[in-house]
């Protein structure tokens, strides 16, 4: 066998080893995805039935139709639109603000301001959990709207100011200064030179903090009893047949509508994210 046939030999099983690598991380990635969407519209009766079926004989949507007449899921829905959508505008327009003067001003002290907001990444929610339950109790906060919206908020300005930060350095600073002696102010260079040039790291971090909220399942939780968001719902199920019976129907329900949006999100934005997370995190 000659060098040239060996060396195609050698590529052929570089390429079938990478498309077996694939196969299998997907099937491990998809097949659960697959499992919930399954379970979802298979009667309760036959959700456990042996041998397995793969694709249920009587497919319905009754478990959709439970939720959306006995437990509340537009208003859910609702709820989730509403403090989501706050959240994403006011951190977007705070974190810009933040992320163009950490980029343009230096000091030790704009230097502690940045490091004690990234650090504040580091800590983990349930130690801070107890004193800020008490905190928004006293201030009268607890199971509010803005209560909420204030705390989906400062979890997402970490990482909103530490991307924005980055992706704001990389613009020349020339372009303000020539904008500058054509006789532009601080306003008009902010909003009309550099923020437009920041759009595409917005939008990247606009549909990332959209996921993480959709996602952010200890906070409406923890702070919330009356207030409900689609995060918390799975575990807020009635039970139907006795009370020691998980309705794996229902679970399974609401976790593919969970699911749906933010894999609708990541397939469609999937470019946009990695583009907008190596633009603004390389250098971090």
């Amino acid at each position: 066998m000659n060098d040239s046939k060996k060396y195609r030999v050698y590529r052929g099983c570089v390429t079938a080893g990478r498309w077996i690598l694939f196969a299998v991380v997907a099937f491990l990635i998809l097949f659960p995805v697959y499992w919930i969407f399954i379970s979802s519209i298979t009667p309760p009766g036959e959700l456990f039935k042996m041998p397995i079926d793969y694709l249920p004989d009587n497919p319905t949507l009754d478990s959709y139709k439970f939720l959306i007449e006995n437990v509340g899921l537009f208003a859910k829905i609702g709820n989730t639109i509403l403090i989501v959508g706050i959240t994403l505008l006011i951190s977007t327009v705070i974190c810009s603000m933040a992320a163009y003067a950490f980029s343009r001003f230096q000091s030790k002290g704009i230097s502690i301001a940045f490091a004690f907001i990234i650090a504040t990444m580091l800590i983990p929610e349930v130690v801070t959990a107890r004193p800020l339950y008490e905190f928004m109790q006293k201030v009268g906060l607890y199971d509010t709207y803005p209560g909420l919206i204030i705390l989906y908020i400062s979890a997402v300005i970490p990482f909103t100011v530490l991307i924005l930060r980055n992706f704001a350095g990389e613009i020349p600073i020339s372009l303000e200064e020539a904008a500058s002696i054509d006789g532009a102010t601080f306003t008009q260079r902010l909003f009309q030179v550099v923020l437009p040039l920041m759009k595409p790291a917005i939008a990247t971090v606009c549909i990332i903090n959209f996921i993480t909220c959709l996602n952010n399942f200890f906070t409406p939780l923890y702070y919330s009893n009356g207030i409900q968001v689609l995060s918390v719902a799975i575990v807020q199920l009635p039970l139907r047949d006795n009370m020691y019976g998980v309705p794996w129907d229902l679970v399974s329900a609401m976790g593919w509508i969970i699911l749906l949006p933010i894999i609708i999100f990541v397939a469609v934005f999937e470019k946009q994210i990695m583009d907008g997370i190596m633009a603004g995190g390389v250098k971090a």
